[in-house]
């Protein structure tokens, strides 16, 4: 399948099937000292954070197959908090449920790794919320190392 998926710059038409992505990476989360409505309201707008026009270096990348979205990765600048370097960053990655395990993920970091440094970076950083162990362990897969922990106690 990976032969056959595209990887290309989103338009502005594909706003909607990235929005539409919202509630499944709102219900990953799994944060049980938030409201689900907080969360999906968290979630709609970093997505249209994101997605807003900025003089930061970034992209937004769309898999399809077919001319059928399938996922989407997010990728900008940031400086490193250890080094101070600039870096890659993956705010949001998604793939569709029904396109997850087909390699579309791999595929979408790919060339978030790809557009990195092509802007000279050395690392490429991202978040994961503790609670979803299948991102975790995907991206471990991929070669991500746990770095520091961000950690929360409700009081």
């Amino acid at each position: 399948m990976e032969n056959s998926v595209v990887i290309r710059e989103a338009q502005e038409q594909d706003h909607p099937f990235i929005l539409g992505l919202s509630p499944y990476l709102a219900k990953v989360a799994q944060l049980e000292w938030h409201a689900d409505e907080v969360i999906q309201q968290m979630q709609d707008d970093y997505i249209s954070e994101m997605l807003a026009k900025t003089s930061q270096p970034n992209t937004t990348l769309i898999a399809e197959l077919d001319m059928k979205a399938l996922g989407f990765i997010h990728v900008r600048t940031i400086k490193d908090s250890i080094s101070g370097e600039t870096c890659g960053t993956v705010p949001l990655l998604a793939v569709s449920p029904q396109s997850q395990g087909l390699g579309v993920g791999k595929l979408l970091v790919e060339h978030a790794e790809k557009w990195a440094k092509g802007l000279g970076c050395r690392l490429l950083h991202l978040e994961v919320f503790a609670n979803n162990k299948k991102a975790e362990s995907f991206y471990q897969n991929i070669g991500f190392k746990p770095e520091t922990v961000h950690m929360i106690k409700p009081i």
